[in-house]
């Protein structure tokens, strides 16, 4: 299977540096026409400047491909939509949008202002929504899309000194989640890439022998994937290093609780049972929860069950 973006448009949120102009260059070296879009700030979000992006489709443009710039903020509505319409009045439509821009401000819980927590959250999971939000219906009535969010392993697993940022990475399973669900019928997949890769938000965190393995060109092969024709919908795909893994959410089949056991000294005791990963799987949804819990009260009560599975 060739993986082609020949007749496709995409756009690429934070495409300047790093991650997103890795993302933006793999596309357009596959035939895609690129919005290569860039706030130009810097890593904690301050600042401003086209240049970036000017830089990236100037370079897409000399090797022969099809790409604006354009500098809109993602946090702001109105300028996501005109970022939308000027896409779509340059190549007549979007397949693709790679939801990548984003910022840093660490700190501990303790000593982090709500103003960084919030700035952190608009810009990732805000900006996130405002984008997909501007081409859902673009996307819906021509009936076919490929959306792909950006998470992290802090949103994950977490990592210490980035409650905003995990909290905001991890808000992208949920959106993802509905959203897959939302659009199949129009033939629009979503999926979350969770990369790990040296750029200006991991460059003094780790040791140069390890960013030289971390190049962003190592992840962009899974983000292709995940946008491609061919793409799954509703999957976390790990990636660094040229490494790619999937992560799942998974339920253990727990216990049903009854008499004087449906109690918090009976979940306390139960709690080995509960947390027994012996017969987990995945939950198809959440209404899946609400008959699955049903169902065991009812098996353990005796009761009929006179619902569909």
């Amino acid at each position: 299977m060739t993986v082609d973006f020949k007749g496709r448009v995409a756009i690429v949120t934070g495409a300047g540096v790093g991650l997103g102009r890795s993302h933006a260059l793999g596309l357009a070296r596959r035939g895609a026409h690129v919005v290569v879009n860039d706030l130009g700030a810097d890593t904690d979000g301050i600042g401003g400047s086209s240049d970036a992006a000017r830089t990236v489709a100037e370079h897409i443009r000399a090797q022969g491909g099809r790409a604006i710039a354009n500098g809109a903020n993602v946090t702001d509505t109105g300028q996501v939509q005109q970022m939308v319409n000027d896409a779509i009045a340059e190549f007549g439509h979007v397949d693709i949008l790679v939801n990548n821009a984003g910022i840093l401000r660490d700190k501990t819980f303790a000593k982090m202002s709500l103003a960084d927590f919030r700035t952190v959250l608009d810009v990732h999971l805000m900006g996130t929504v405002n984008c997909t939000h501007a081409l859902w219906p673009h996307m819906i009535e021509r009936g076919y899309g490929r959306i792909a969010f950006t998470t992290s392993a802090s949103g994950l697993y977490g990592n210490f000194g980035q409650s905003n940022y995990g909290a905001a990475k991890a808000a992208m399973l949920g959106l993802m989640n509905v959203l897959a669900q939302e659009g199949a019928r129009h033939d629009i997949r979503v999926n979350t890439l969770a990369p790990t890769a040296a750029t200006r938000m991991t460059e003094n965190l780790l040791p140069p022998e390890a960013l030289d393995l971390l190049a962003p060109d190592t992840i962009t092969p899974g983000l292709l994937a995940l946008v491609s024709d061919a793409a799954p919908t509703q999957m976390i795909l790990g990636a660094g290093a040229g490494c790619f893994a999937e992560t799942k959410v998974y339920e253990t089949a727990g216990v049903a609780l009854q008499g004087s056991d449906l109690s918090p000294e009976g979940v306390l005791a139960a709690m080995d049972r509960i947390r027994d990963p012996s017969g987990q799987a995945q939950v198809e949804n959440a209404f899946a929860q609400t008959r699955k819990y049903a169902r065991m009260a009812a098996e353990a009560r005796g009761l009929p069950q006179p619902w569909q599975d």
